[in-house]
């Protein structure tokens, strides 16, 4: 048994949804969930199948996220796992409840812009995802300016009113 670190490659500024399903069918219905979820949404999605002809089955509206979707599931190569990259201008916070909701999905690893690293183990037979580093380590505790500039910013980007 071996573990490894698989560095999540993209832009800086695109965020992704990392989880685990257990059904070929995912591919279809994730699809739905995202064009029905964010009209015009530009995403692309990997699916890694663990049984039959265990493809790298995948699906989208960008062909750029297809292609980061596409290479980084066959970086990580784990077992009903999926990895969904959104297109610039698109977040996780739109579309993450829906997905946790499909029938098919065990759990989400993480849904972020931030670096990540994966814990993938290889068992020999097949291999499984331990778990996410998702961002760097945090630095201290929040002050008041860091309230401030905390509360701001979630103005400023429209997640809150006023």
């Amino acid at each position: 048994m071996e573990f490894e670190s698989v560095l999540i490659e993209k832009p800086e500024e695109i965020n992704f949804i990392l989880g685990q399903s257990h059904f070929i069918k995912t591919v279809e219905d994730l699809h739905e969930i995202m064009v029905s979820s964010v009209p015009g949404i530009k995403f692309g999605l990997a699916f890694c199948e663990a049984s039959g002809a265990c493809l790298i089955r995948c699906t989208g509206t960008d062909a750029a996220m297809i292609e980061l979707a596409k290479k980084n599931a066959m970086r990580i190569s784990a077992g009903h796992s999926f990895i969904l990259f959104l297109g610039e201008g698109y977040y996780p916070i739109n579309v993450l409840n829906a997905i946790k909701n499909l029938s098919e999905v065990c759990s989400i690893f993480c849904a972020t812009a931030n670096p990540v690293e994966v814990i993938v183990c290889d068992t020999g037979r097949g291999r499984g995802i331990m778990g996410v580093v998702d961002g760097e380590k945090p630095r201290g505790i929040e002050g008041e300016v860091d309230v401030k500039w905390r509360t701001d910013f979630l103005r400023k980007i429209g997640y809150k009113a006023g």
